[in-house]
């Protein structure tokens, strides 16, 4: 039986357990894309807390290809060092440091949530066809060339990651995000190479996770998110997901972090705890590969229980890890495993009345002078 706390491997990457935090955007940075002291915070004590892979915020590939101006980038060279700052204190306090890799498409050029509306000033955003989300801007329509400028925007963001430290690189095809409007027949109305049936919809998706492997070392795992379903009748479906799977698979892809939704407006979603687990368990069933399960996953034995029976192969938290940073040791005290988490010895006076913790007196070296 597959554990929670039982290390993960892929490819050159060993994750000490199956709690990864997945990639959630702060909208904290100054309009430069450079990831700031709040980012350094905010993802260290989840480190701190236990998980066993840690992922960046969606960062923008190219400035144009922020949702909101105050999102994090790594379009260029000087985005390499701040965030190398963050992924060595991760690595210094026992997680492993992941990074999402992304672009907006339509849905881009927008205020914060706590805003309205578009970003001040906006910008002209890109798609695969001139179809507006609900309430957007219309989009320009991408040409061929804009096309492979974007593609070749991502393997150079895949690249700077890299000499940041980041062992795992994730690919956003999700949450109606510009992969995912190719992916789409709602979002991608094209007649060329690039749309119309699967083979085309899915081409800027293969491309780019073909690209990026051949350009990263062999030993950084690579991952892709997809929204399983658009829960939207005519819209991209659970078993095309199934079989980009299977292709990107093929392509080098370590792993499928399954979600679902956010191209249209008219969805209709089946809220409940675990409500997007069947679409990670299609895809590691079809596809034969390791997946990672997300949303309204907050309990500990929730989450042993889709690992125990062979639905997922890892295990993402969003809300769960921003209401409770250290959700991975509480988890590990209820499922009687705190044999298998170290902990810091700093906060050993505050776990050590639930169980016999063994410290990593590792993390209480001192880190990096900031």
């Amino acid at each position: 039986m597959t554990d929670l706390f039982s290390p993960l491997t892929l490819r050159g990457v060993t994750l000490k357990n199956r709690i990864g935090v997945s990639p959630m955007c702060m909208y904290s940075c100054r309009d430069d894309g450079l990831p700031t002291d709040w980012h350094l915070a905010h993802l260290v004590s989840r480190s701190v807390g236990g998980a066993g892979l840690i992922i960046t915020e969606a960062s923008a590939v190219v400035p144009e290809g922020r949702i909101t101006p105050a999102d994090v980038g790594i379009w260029s060279d000087a985005h390499i060092a701040p965030h190398a700052r963050i992924v060595d204190a991760i690595h210094a306090t026992g997680g492993v440091a992941g990074i999402q890799i992304a672009h907006a498409g339509r849905k881009a050029s927008r205020q914060p949530p706590w805003g309205v509306g578009a970003a001040d000033p906006s910008w002209v955003c890109q798609a695969p066809s001139a179809e507006a989300f609900e309430g957007f801007a219309v989009p320009h329509a991408m040409t061929e060339a804009e096309i492979g400028a974007t593609l070749a925007a991502f393997v150079e963001a895949a690249k700077r990651s890299v000499k940041a430290g980041y062992r795992f690189i994730e690919l956003h095809g999700a949450h109606g995000y510009l992969v995912h409007q190719f992916l789409s027949p709602i979002s991608n109305r094209r007649n060329d190479s690039w749309g119309g049936d699967f083979e085309g919809r899915t081409r800027f998706a293969r491309e780019m996770a073909a690209a990026v492997r051949a350009a990263i070392p062999s030993d950084i795992a690579l991952g892709l998110r997809i929204s399983h379903t658009d829960w939207v009748e005519g819209g991209w479906t659970t078993e095309e997901s199934v079989e980009l799977s299977r292709r990107v698979k093929a392509l080098g892809v370590d792993l499928l972090d399954v979600s679902s939704g956010g191209l249209d407006a008219g969805q209709k979603i089946p809220m409940g705890p675990g409500y997007q687990v069947p679409g990670a368990e299609a895809v590691k069933r079809g596809a034969d590969m390791p997946v990672a399960a997300v949303g309204l996953i907050t309990e500990p034995k929730q989450a042993q229980q889709i690992l125990a029976d062979g639905k997922a192969d890892l295990i993402l938290l969003a809300r769960a890890v921003l209401r409770e940073p250290y959700w991975p040791m509480r988890a590990a005290a209820e499922l009687g495993r705190v044999d298998a988490l170290h902990i810091p010895p700093q906060y050993d006076r505050g776990w050590n009345t639930l169980g016999k913790w063994t410290m990593d007196r590792s993390i209480a070296a001192p880190m990096k002078t900031l």
